[in-house]
């Protein structure tokens, strides 16, 4: 079973409200219980042989989204508080400018990624396929 992890410390850190802090925390939290209680809830299906059912589509359908919210804003946590710079010439700002023509194009098209509406993450992700680097709207 998943336990939620302490974030607390990141409570003052510029640019994020106590407010805004705190309201995620409270997702956080509640991502973390509701996945624990769906395993468990899976658990009890496959004893009682219902994999088959409506009822484990539509749970494990919820699963996936309760465990992304979870680990989403764990990484989303862990990302926060640092003071450190972009090294502009490590391999990362490298790959970044190769495939949006610079950084900073990169960070105008990540923010404006991130400043869509709607519920929903901002992530950068590489396709494992061929290596390349897109920003991505991931909902929910």
């Amino acid at each position: 079973m998943y336990t939620a992890k302490d974030y607390s410390s990141l409570i003052g850190m510029d640019g994020l409200s106590e407010e805004l802090l705190k309201n995620h925390f409270t997702l956080y939290q509640g991502y973390v219980t509701n996945t624990n209680k769906l395993i468990e809830t899976f658990d009890q299906l496959r004893k009682e042989d219902k994999m088959g059912t409506p009822e484990f589509a539509e749970m494990k359908r919820r699963l996936g989204w309760e465990f992304d919210g979870m680990r989403l804003h764990e990484f989303y946590f862990e990302n926060l508080g640092g003071k450190a710079q972009i090294d502009k010439d490590g391999r990362l700002a490298k790959k970044l400018a190769e495939d949006f023509g610079s950084y900073d194009a990169w960070e105008k098209d990540f923010r404006a990624v991130g400043a869509m509406r709607g519920i929903g993450w901002a992530a950068l992700y590489q396709d494992p396929a061929n290596g390349k680097l897109f920003n991505f709207w991931i909902n929910d």
